[in-house]
């Protein structure tokens, strides 16, 4: 049986009325959503798609906490006390300084996080595979499995090669990969940072420099005026620097903190640098890519600095906030037999999580109507007597022997190899039987039932 859906109907002819009625629903947007609104990627939006993150932006708030915190404990158990030391305002700039290296840290980190890094976007079709080996159409295969899998660019006079998105449907552009977190299709793809909840691509990776950078002279900041604190208790009350230490646990602490945290973002910002200046990526770097070939990237030391610093950002490829019509939501019609996808879909589902579908009363009903032919049914039984109420279910007179019914209960007791009657068929024609000789009406059924039980029992 094939199941069919009905396309919706065409829309009614346009009117004055209907005009004013659409054209009202656009400028309430009742009728339209929204790019973020739709985003088929794992992306977190923040004040209506003006701020996008990835799925773990959470993790920003365990940075924010990171960089905040200890510049507190710092602001008032060190630089408050060293404002008395220094004379002339000095010691009012150490806290000026450390609060506008805070400051431009965290703008660092919302720029890095909350930016678009260079998301392609997503091809509504994939490309025409006639375009690509020139390959012919053959229907009923799928589309992508007739494409080129790899496609070969020239860059600066060096092959690259290019791979296909099946997620995104298109070739990627060169030095583009695929977020298996964001899952989306990033330009200039370096890394997921998990600390900033975003991609790091071409539109945010001067801004994650800049962030890494800022830290790291942050922490070093933070370290070296807690040695300041320590050095001036200790000659200040002419003791050990032990017992000056012990005076103030928040240097301790401080110092153990920003000690262990400069070799993570130093170590970082020392690594980026390197690849800045060879013009790789982290994606590139870990997988060897360039590994005894040229890199066809590579415009020089001086160039690749200016590639990064000093070039303007390309405008992003995605507008979020911008308005796309809702897709229509095509329900299912019942056409020659078939039941409702709705139906059908819950069925479906149904089967996968092990339970019992529903069949709605149509549905029997098709079933109840269905006839089966058995060309190995008994020719001598005839149903055409048995009941009243099984007459309008019957076939015609003449058909007995090429068609008859059979219940699903029959099927299950059949064996294969064994044509035997299930056990309960002798039961229900005894019954038949019994009700036909009380009527008077059962000599020919009776008789052929005690055939049907003897043939049963040898």
């Amino acid at each position: 049986m094939r199941e069919m859906c009905v396309p919706p109907p065409p829309p009614p002819p346009p009117d004055s009325s209907a005009g004013a009625d659409s054209a009202a629903g656009e400028d309430d947007g009742t009728d339209r959503l929204r790019i973020y609104q739709d985003w088929k990627g794992s992306n977190i939006f923040l004040l209506q798609g003006r701020l996008i993150f990835g799925p773990d932006a959470r993790s920003v708030l365990l940075t924010l906490f990171l960089i905040v915190a200890p510049v507190v404990v710092f602001c008032v158990f060190v630089a408050r006390k060293l404002m008395d030391d220094f004379h002339h305002h000095l010691g009012v700039s150490i806290v000026v300084v450390v609060v506008v290296l805070t400051f431009l840290d965290l703008i660092f980190l919302l720029l890095t996080s909350g930016r678009d890094p260079g998301i392609i976007p997503r091809n509504a079709h994939p490309p025409e595979p006639e375009a690509y080996g020139g390959e012919t159409f053959i229907p009923g295969q799928t589309p992508t499995s007739r494409l080129s899998r790899t496609k070969d660019v020239i860059v600066n006079g060096i092959v690259v090669k290019t791979k296909y998105c099946d997620t995104c449907m298109l070739y990627r552009p060169p030095r583009c990969s695929h977020c298996s977190i964001c899952n989306n299709c990033v330009e200039k793809f370096d890394h997921h940072c998990p600390w900033v909840g975003q991609c790091i691509g071409v539109r945010n990776y001067r801004f994650f420099f800049m962030f890494v950078f800022t830290s790291t002279i942050l922490c070093i900041y933070v370290h070296a005026f807690c040695w300041v604190y320590v050095t001036r208790i200790m000659n200040g009350e002419s003791t050990s620097i032990w017992k000056a230490m012990i005076k103030t646990p928040a240097s301790i602490a401080l110092l153990i903190y920003s000690f262990i945290s400069v070799w993570f973002v130093g170590g970082l910002s020392v690594f980026h640098l390197y690849l800045i200046s060879k013009n790789q990526s982290t994606y590139e770097n870990f997988r060897y890519r360039y590994d005894g070939l040229s890199n066809p990237f590579d415009r020089g030391f001086i160039k690749n600095f200016k590639d990064v610093f000093f070039t303007s950002i390309p405008p992003s490829k995605n507008n979020f906030r911008a308005k796309v019509p809702k897709k229509p939501q095509i329900s299912g019609r019942a056409i020659g037999g078939s039941f409702l996808n709705s139906k059908r879909e819950k069925s479906i589902g149904d089967r996968e999580r092990g339970l019992k579908p529903e069949w709605d009363e149509s549905m029997q009903e098709f079933e109840n109507n269905l006839v089966f032919s058995d060309n190995n049914a008994d020719e001598g039984v005839r149903f055409d007597d048995v009941s009243p109420d099984l007459s309008r279910i019957l076939p015609p007179q003449g058909m007995e022997s090429r068609s008859v019914i059979h219940s699903r209960r029959s099927s299950l007791g059949r064996i294969s190899g064994n044509w035997e009657l299930p056990y309960d068929v002798p039961a229900l024609v005894t019954g038949v039987e019994s009700k036909q000789a009380s009527d008077g009406s059962g000599r020919d059924l009776k008789s052929k039932s005690q055939r049907s039980e003897a043939s049963t029992r040898t």
